[in-house]
């Protein structure tokens, strides 16, 4: 039921120009790297990172890691070298800047088509925009349409706190409610859903602490910009083990044959209704995806 559950709890942004790192993202316990040809590449560098990354991604060793380029936004003159380079790429994603409205979604997926792209490969859209937040239950739900291919939203709060004022301080207040509002949207969509990169890599109690409010809100992961993000990342967004055994209980006491009929049962004390199993079901397939990658 839950074969699709990925672990997405640790997603490590790499410049695409830098192939030591690229190297390096072979060995790095991260869930997902994103290889960036965007705002970690200098202009007149682009042509020579798009190729890099798409040689890193080709010549594969990447394990259990998703794979993700990030191309350059649909306004610049980068995006339709970029787009054709991750369809031939075999990355399982590419992830698409500043999107703010479902139809640009469909152009992408329209292209990827054209383009010759393999159906596995995804989209992840980058929410970063005033409008693409006030927009974004239809910019969610566009994942029913299967064109547009996407599976995840990435928050990017650099980008929104520039284009509206809001600054981004400890605990997110100006800023909650939109986080909220995508978090919804991603869920009512059936589709992941990263939290913004923590720019200070060097203050990693700041950083726990927004990984644990990230978790508390729904978010499945965070975007990194360090390694050393890593590890309290895949900590906050790891189901507790206590949680899971939990959940094991739960899926274990509605099916037994004598619970068939019923809807509502007990367990130490606290009621659990159908819908607690099958998020206790969810919750063990995260687990087991995540032991899965020792």
């Amino acid at each position: 039921m839950h074969s699709d559950i990925r672990p997405r709890r640790s997603v490590l942004f790499m410049p695409g120009s830098n192939a030591r790192a690229l190297e390096k993202g072979r060995t790095l316990p991260a869930d997902a790297i994103v290889i960036d040809l965007e705002d970690a590449v200098a202009p007149d560098a682009k042509a020579d990172a798009r190729a890099q990354a798409v040689e890193a991604i080709k010549a594969g060793g990447f394990g259990p890691r998703e794979v993700v380029l990030r191309a350059n936004a649909p306004d610049t003159p980068w995006f339709e070298a970029d787009l054709a380079a991750a369809a031939g790429s075999g990355a399982d994603a590419v992830a698409v800047p500043k999107i703010s409205d479902p139809e640009t979604l469909a152009m992408i997926g329209r292209r990827l088509d054209a383009l010759g792209a393999p159906r596995s490969l995804k989209v992840w859209a980058m929410i970063e925009t005033p409008l693409a937040v006030l927009r974004i239950e239809r910019i969610a739900l566009a994942a029913h349409d299967p064109v547009t291919r996407l599976a995840v939203l990435m928050m990017g709060t650099n980008d929104l706190a520039k284009a509206t004022g809001a600054r981004i301080v400890p605990g997110r207040a100006p800023m909650l409610a939109w986080l909220s509002s995508c978090v919804l949207a991603a869920k009512a969509a059936g589709i992941g859903i990263l939290d913004a990169v923590w720019n200070d890599f060097r203050d990693l109690d700041g950083f726990a602490a927004e990984c644990a409010q990230a978790a508390d809100l729904g978010f499945n992961g965070k975007t990194l910009i360090h390694p050393s993000q890593i590890a309290p990342a895949n900590a906050a967004f790891t189901p507790p083990a206590d949680e899971v055994e939990e959940a094991r209980q739960v899926i274990e006491i509605f099916a037994r044959p004598e619970n068939a009929g019923i809807g509502v049962l007990q367990l130490e004390g606290r009621m659990y209704e159908r819908m607690h199993a099958d998020m206790a079901r969810r919750t063990v397939a995260l687990a087991d995806a995540i032991a899965a990658r020792g």
